[in-house]
């Protein structure tokens, strides 16, 4: 079997908050993040057997991503679900959306939401589960945890969040950034999601030398891995798979 070690992401989680208020997601620099990683992957392939593989979900699927480019990690195989190599938004040009997140952070406090969370602060937003999951089960899971452990729980990102978002994001999408990436790459999205850009997910694989894309359709929303049994099973089989061929169990 495998031995798993996972962290929260500074300011989100367990691990505090770096905005003004307990709930908004904020960050000065994905940068920041990208360090934490690179640190906590030395430290962590320091102390353990490998092989070595990086699992990572939605903006932990960027910025693991992020961290292959500027080679600060080296692991044997990396694992995506709904990565966020792009943002399901506006149909605007990248460039665009840039500009006026800047603009917004420009004229206001950055740290502020960049959307409203519900209609009653606090409170999750009625259709919230539209976005993440049809397995009911799973999603009450979520809103057990949030009931018991309220100190976990985020809302909306901030507006300089989003901006350093799409800042990140321009970065992925230079050419040669993706097309130097010699690690084997498993990406898991679906074009029902409301969160990451699929169609980016998709330019992503067909630009990784040694990607693997399974895509899924209207029967899996943004949380493949909290999803219904049969979406679920196939995320999980598809991902032993792809263990077994580049990153089998050494001797």
């Amino acid at each position: 079997g495998w031995r798993v070690t996972a962290s929260d992401w500074r300011g989100q989680g367990a691990s505090g908050r770096l905005g003004r208020d307990a709930v908004t997601g904020h960050v000065e620099d994905f940068a920041h993040w990208v360090d934490d990683l690179a640190h906590f992957w030395a430290l962590w392939t320091a102390e353990t057997p490998g092989p070595h593989v990086l699992a990572a979900h939605s903006m932990g699927g960027h910025l693991s991503m992020r961290a292959l480019v500027e080679a600060r990690i080296d692991p044997d195989a990396l694992v995506l679900s709904a990565p966020m190599l792009g943002l399901n938004g506006p149909p605007l040009p990248l460039g665009a959306l840039h500009a006026i997140a800047k603009t917004m952070t420009a004229i206001g406090d950055p740290a502020r939401q960049a959307w409203k969370w519900s209609e009653k602060p606090g409170e999750l937003p009625a259709a919230r589960q539209l976005l993440l999951t049809h397995d009911d089960a799973r999603y009450q899971d979520e809103v057990w945890w949030r009931q018991e452990r309220p100190e976990i729980v985020m809302g909306p990102a901030s507006w300089r969040w989003l901006e350093r978002a799409y800042a990140s994001w321009r970065g992925l999408e230079e050419v040669g950034a993706l097309e130097a990436v010699e690690t084997p790459v498993l990406i898991l999205s679906t074009g029902a999601d409301k969160l990451v850009s699929h169609a980016a997910n998709v330019r992503a694989a067909r630009r990784l030398p040694h990607a693997r894309l399974v895509e899924f359709g209207s029967e899996a929303r943004h949380e493949i891995l909290r999803e219904a049994d049969p979406v679920r099973a196939r995320a999980m089989a598809a991902i032993a798979a792809f263990l077994d061929e580049v990153a089998p169990a050494r001797d």
